[in-house]
């Protein structure tokens, strides 16, 4: 879709047929017969991008409690940050006067900043500009914030200003391939170098797998982000917006962890519990730390898993109570379910390099119990643990 294509779609008609598109409850799979239908009422082309925003509404609704009312493309939706996430962040910028959303896209998250305070939005991609003015302007937010075309990697044209703050989403995605690096982000990471000393509130989305080498020099908070225990994605903070080195954090509810220094567990076979940590506290290093939190102790000083013998409710782990655990043997393992009349059951590991499509198909099962088996390893041997589900 172009920006004339766009544009067509803020006319009456063009309303009208986004309207008769969503009548339909598309799905991209079904696009040639939508529009074929869509396309005897409308002109082709407004026809084509109103069958596109409707199917890409209803795709969004997991993303946004407002979708419904939205302006997107593929690539801008596939790379939105949920809203419940895009809330959390924008929270910690509540004390500031002003807030600029650098790389706006289509203004995912321009909505959850604008609620906050006054804000500008600045992307160099004028067709998702226009867009991002449209979902403000649709959510009622349109006279808290402003559009500003702008090449980042160019001096901000906004003024210096104290009670001014930052947020940064670089482009991690080139020509559909996605960066790993945040060297070969759009613009680089460390353009915040250069933004630092005029602007020090600043706050950037990177993804949750950075390699933690390439970010431990930067002199700012890293906060790991999950969401209904899927890990979404990190953080850095910077000035006066960081409040510690590491944090990890789960949403809804946003229980937050903070760990300087991660103390010593002992190690201990499984205990009636096992605890297997929120990827949030994982990616943020803090295992040992809950470990301590909930009075347990680890099976292997290199893998996730923490057992104890008494349970502690807690938001960062989910808990399984432990049937049986034994060395891992196949033969044995397949006895132990039969024996057990054990034929459903959801494989999960650490430290195990078995597949566990595999070992299903290889377990020949039988039986009417479930079971979930945790394949992973006690001071370097292999081991299952058997728990319920």
């Amino acid at each position: 879709m172009d920006l004339p294509a766009f544009r067509a779609l803020l006319t009456a008609i063009g309303q009208e047929a986004i309207q008769a598109a969503m009548a339909l409850e598309p799905r991209e799979a079904d696009f040639l017969t939508h529009f074929t239908i869509l396309s005897r009422q409308f002109p082709v082309e407004l026809a084509r991008s109103a069958l596109t925003i409707a199917i890409l509404r209803r795709e969004a609704a997991g993303k946004f409690p407002f979708a419904e009312r939205m302006y997107l493309t593929r690539e801008s939706l596939e790379q939105s940050t949920p809203y419940e996430v895009s809330s959390y962040r924008a929270e910690r910028y509540r004390s500031f006067q002003e807030l600029a959303d650098l790389g706006c896209s289509v203004g995912g998250d321009t909505l959850a900043l604008a609620s906050v305070a006054p804000c500008v939005g600045l992307d160099i991609d004028l067709l998702r500009l226009n867009m991002a003015r449209a979902n403000l302007d649709a959510i009622g937010l349109g006279a808290r914030c402003s559009f500003v075309q702008a090449d980042l990697e160019k001096p901000l044209p906004i003024s210096p200003n104290s009670g001014t703050a930052l947020f940064f989403d670089p482009a991690r995605r080139s020509a559909g391939r996605r960066a790993y690096s945040v060297s070969r982000y759009r613009p680089p990471l460390d353009i915040v170098n250069k933004w630092l000393p005029h602007f020090p509130a600043i706050g950037v989305k990177i993804s949750p797998g950075v390699k933690l080498e390439e970010v431990s020099a930067y002199n700012a908070e890293l906060d790991f982000i999950s969401l209904r225990g899927e890990l979404k994605e990190a953080v850095l903070w910077f000035g006066p917006l960081k409040t510690a080195r590491r944090r990890a954090t789960l949403l809804p509810g946003e229980h937050s962890m903070v760990c300087e220094s991660e103390p010593d567990l002992p190690l201990a076979e499984p205990g009636a519990y096992l605890y297997e940590p929120d990827p949030a506290v994982l990616r943020a290093g803090m295992v040992r730390c809950l470990g301590q939190e909930l009075g347990a102790a680890q099976l292997d000083p290199e893998i996730a898993y923490l057992t104890a013998v008494n349970k502690r409710p807690t938001p960062f782990a989910r808990v399984w109570a432990v049937a049986d655990w034994f060395p891992f043997g196949l033969k044995r393992l397949r006895a132990y379910l039969r024996e057990n009349n054990i034929g459903q059951i959801v494989v999960k590991k650490r430290g195990s390099p078995l597949q566990p499509e595999a070992l299903i198909h290889d377990l020949r099962l039988k039986g009417e119990k479930e079971r979930v088996i945790f394949l992973t390893q006690l001071r370097g041997r292999p081991i299952v643990i058997v728990c319920f589900p």
